[in-house]
């Protein structure tokens, strides 16, 4: 019995039209060694980093950050391998959580973010960059910004004639407000008897000898670049 006979391998389909290259052409000659060059300058590059400490290309800068809002510390580090990275404030270390979030952004950039911004948040913040040839570090501060307000306003007050009442109320703002008294929406004219004392979080109205003409509502008010607020309270003398 004949054998048949074996059966014709078919011929690679051909690519479609536009897909092929000439590896004569000038041009794919000329990507070629782009390509190439390219490579040699991403090894050089890598040798370079290896050799070294972590380096400061871009360094932090300092921050405005608005009360209840986000802050964001960013800098651009050199390193290779990959560095460990610890950020603290006033030389306390902070961990990543809900408030502080580390943030890797790309292989060179890295960044603290700060979230819901409060007055405590001012400070000194500095990253610390370590891996086995050496660290670099660098610092910025953040500079937190309150509108003005009246935390705690003063109390109503009954006094007798000729004791001392005094008024005092809790106080914030960033940068530090002006505060100002007034009796029945007029200013005080203050003497050594009535006179306003303003402290960093609180001021006090001290009224000396107080007589039943001292008795009406008084006003705080406290007032900044970013708001104002105030509060009231009675006196009544007898």
């Amino acid at each position: 019995m004949s054998k048949a006979a074996p059966a014709k391998k078919s011929a690679a389909a051909a690519p479609p039209p536009g897909c092929t290259l000439d590896i004569n052409d000038p041009q794919v000659q000329s990507a070629a060694i782009r390509i190439q060059a390219s490579c040699r300058g991403h090894r050089s590059r890598k040798e370079l980093r290896e050799k070294g400490p972590p380096r400061v290309l871009e360094p932090l800068k300092d921050v405005v950050l608005i009360e209840g809002s986000t802050a964001k510390l960013t800098c651009r580090i050199s390193a290779f391998p990959d560095p460990f990275f610890r950020w603290s404030k006033d030389g306390k270390e902070l961990r990543d959580g809900p408030k502080y979030r580390y943030v890797f952004e790309d292989p060179d950039v890295v960044a603290l973010v700060v979230r819901d911004g409060e007055l405590a948040d001012l400070g000194q913040y500095s990253i610390n960059v370590t891996n086995p040839f050496g660290q670099c570090s660098d610092s910025a501060r953040i500079l937190v910004e309150v509108p003005a307000k009246v935390q705690k306003g003063p109390d109503n007050t009954k006094a007798r004639k000729g004791t001392t009442v005094t008024l005092t109320a809790e106080i914030m703002g960033e940068p530090a407000p002006d505060v100002g008294w007034t009796q029945d929406r007029e200013d005080i004219e203050e003497d050594d008897r009535m006179f306003s004392e303003i402290g960093s979080t609180t001021t006090t109205l001290p009224i000396r000898r107080a007589t039943p003409e001292d008795s009406g509502k008084y006003e705080v008010y406290v007032e900044n670049s970013l708001g104002m607020d105030q509060s009231f309270a009675r006196v009544d003398v007898a």
